[in-house]
């Protein structure tokens, strides 16, 4: 990530230092599509296809949702939708570990590949629902999901420690927005900070399969 790169950031309120460490470290050219490599096309504005129908989001949405989880490296942190394994690869730099799941096969194992190479061994992958979590290590101290929920999944608040925060991308009255949630005494709070266009959460607590899918934000 270039000072340009940067800069644009910054100016649209990414001002943590240690989110924008953290995407200088992580080679995105690594987790797209080769005839997107191109350095305006890589750290563009745009989301990028992976195959599958998902796509790899921007670097600000990325970026954006990273700052908003307000990460230490104490912070185990469960991840939904895996997709190229760039938004894990980042996450893992502010972390002391990630555990991400995928519902496509295919997308995990490419993610598990590439993140691997760059000698990242604290993700953890997992195939299956996301929209039902993985309770097997939960509580998390950090939820992300990278696809909009109808709602907020109960399974995955339930799944949020005490004090938690969970990072999700919602869709009501037919729009989407990224919300931040916090869990405070049990309770729910939650707050609206960008607009968005995310594939839809596909699983139990999502949408059908069925369900026609957006292009990402």
């Amino acid at each position: 990530m270039n000072a340009k790169i940067a800069d644009s950031l910054k100016s649209k309120g990414i001002t943590s230092a240690a989110v924008l460490d953290a995407l200088g470290k992580i080679p995105r050219e690594r987790f797209v599509e080769q005839p997107f490599r191109t350095s305006d096309m890589c750290w563009g504005e745009s989301p990028l296809p992976i195959g599958h129908n998902q796509t790899i989001s921007s670097v600000y949405t990325v970026a954006l949702m990273t700052q908003a989880l307000d990460l230490n490296k104490e912070h185990k942190v469960l991840e939904i939708g895996t997709g190229s394994g760039y938004q894990a690869a980042v996450l893992s730099q502010l972390c002391s570990s990630v555990f991400t799941i995928e519902r496509i096969r295919d997308l995990s194992l490419k993610a598990r590949s590439v993140i691997e190479s760059l000698n990242i061994h604290t993700v953890t992958f997992i195939i299956g629902d996301g929209s039902i979590g993985f309770g097997e290590y939960s509580p998390y101290d950090r939820i992300l999901i990278t696809a909009c929920s109808p709602d907020i999944p109960s399974s995955l608040f339930n799944q949020l420690g005490e004090g938690g925060i969970m990072v999700a991308p919602v869709e009501r009255n037919g729009s989407q927005n990224i919300c931040v949630i916090e869990k405070k005494n049990g309770a729910m709070l939650s707050k609206e900070i960008a607009p968005a266009n995310f594939v839809k959460l596909i699983g139990k607590n999502g949408y059908e399969a069925q369900t026609p899918q957006r292009c990402g934000f």
